[in-house]
């Protein structure tokens, strides 16, 4: 029983917050369009659809313009610890701003884009991003932390690897990104 419900909230983890973005934007973009229909009838179909996504983009454009200036941040700041202050939302929150953080912004969390040997003496190597350079915390300091999304698939692993084991490798985050999650057929 433990396990199942391990795996429900394992589930929530994955599906909640790409299921909530996913929806959010379809509700934004259906009410604009819905709602640029009701104003003015177009006599070329789709027109009020490219209308109700170029909208979609100046909006959610407008907002990061928003968060970026002084009262923006102060409203956006009192936003997230009201978000974080509560229990559920808290979880589901924390999850999709990390995921969306890791991506983008000024803290992206796959920068540093690694090969790392298997074992020694092995030919066989695996591409993933360096996510902390220390584990002094862990007790291994000779060890650092990286991830190794899998592909076709929104999921990965934290490996742990000696330091000597790990070589930064000369390419952009995005292009190790879609090589591994298109499982080698794109990107790098």
């Amino acid at each position: 029983m433990r396990k199942l419900s391990n795996y429900f909230i394992n589930g929530l983890l994955v599906f909640v917050p790409v299921a909530l973005t996913i929806f959010l934007i379809i509700w934004v973009f259906t009410t604009l369009d819905a709602t640029i229909n009701k104003v003015h009838k177009f006599a070329t179909p789709g027109l009020g659809l490219l209308l109700a996504f170029v909208l979609t983009f100046i909006i959610i454009t407008f907002i990061g313009v928003l968060v970026t200036t002084f009262l923006g941040k102060k409203l956006f700041g009192l936003i997230d610890r009201l978000f974080t202050a509560l229990p559920l939302v808290r979880l589901l929150y924390a999850s999709v701003k990390d995921l969306i953080g890791a991506f983008a912004g000024d803290k992206k969390g796959f920068h540093k884009p690694v090969i790392v040997s298997v074992a020694r003496g092995s030919t066989a190597k695996i591409v993933g991003f360096m996510t902390r350079e220390s584990l002094e915390n862990f007790g291994l300091e000779d060890y650092v932390a990286v991830y190794i999304p899998q592909s076709y698939n929104f999921a990965g692993n934290v490996m742990l690897f000696p330091k000597e084991s790990v070589t930064p490798l000369n390419i952009e985050g995005s292009k190790a990104m879609a090589f591994i999650v298109s499982g080698g057929v794109s990107g790098g």
